[in-house]
């Protein structure tokens, strides 16, 4: 029998990126598509492995999944923990305020509330706004996309920090709307177990297969065409 792929993400409804597990449609979005096109590439059936954020590359590291695909942005403190496959997404990162907020730049958030989950890319950049009280959001809920939403809605926070592509369907959401949005770039890829070489040079190579072929390009036009396409052609047609 062949060994199934066993990929870490939360459960949690955070589209366009993934939809929570549903009994009859399974896992859907954006990266259910790319982890399926990678099982697909391999010949192994998938299984995905849901734990809180916090708990996902501590898993990797224990051997309990091949590897996390869900969220990781490529960072110096992630590359201490695990090692990272080629990215399959490229994305920037946007502040998030409740409507009718005047916050247009990061000089108007000094001296407010700016969430973001801690140790992420987000964070850092949050850290950079001169004046701003960040507030990390740990990763040990099942849902901290959600917490920080309703933390910005109660007014706790005053802004959310997070990457461009989780924002997509809040575009028209009575209670909040985008400030601005931060072009940096972030490379998203598959963190792997630093001793399982093998893991990585076959998720890899198989990552790069399905860009290759366009196989990537179609997932992203389905579930991102609001979004550049980053890997030149395709969806968009820009550059990595």
């Amino acid at each position: 029998m062949t060994e199934p792929l066993r990929l870490a993400c939360i459960d949690s409804d955070a589209a366009p990126l993934f939809l929570r597990d549903d009994p009859v449609e399974g896992r859907r979005g954006y990266e259910p598509a790319v982890a399926e096109l990678i099982a697909d590439e391999l010949g192994r059936p998938l299984e995905w492995v849901f734990l809180p954020w916090a708990e996902m590359l501590p898993a990797v590291r224990r051997g309990e999944a091949n590897g996390v695909l869900c969220g990781q942005g490529i960072t110096e403190s992630r590359l201490r923990e695990v090692d990272f496959t080629r990215p399959y997404a490229v994305f920037h990162e946007s502040v998030l305020i409740r409507r009718g907020d005047p916050v247009r730049s990061a000089e108007d958030l000094r001296g407010r509330k700016v969430a973001a989950i801690a140790g992420s890319t987000n964070m850092a950049l949050a850290e950079t706004f001169d004046g701003a009280v960040t507030v990390p959001f740990g990763g040990d809920s099942d849902d901290v996309f959600g917490d920080m939403l309703e933390a910005l809605r109660a007014g706790e926070v005053d802004a959310v920090v997070d990457d461009d592509v989780v924002f997509v369907p809040l575009g028209d959401h009575p209670d909040f709307e985008l400030a601005f949005t931060v072009r940096t770039g972030n490379r998203w890829a598959v963190g792997v177990a630093k001793d399982r070489p093998e893991d990585l040079a076959a998720l890899d190579g198989a990552l790069g297969r399905i860009i290759a072929d366009g196989r990537l390009a179609k997932a992203w036009a389905e579930w991102l065409p609001a979004l550049e396409y980053p890997f030149g052609g395709g969806a968009g047609g820009a550059e990595e």
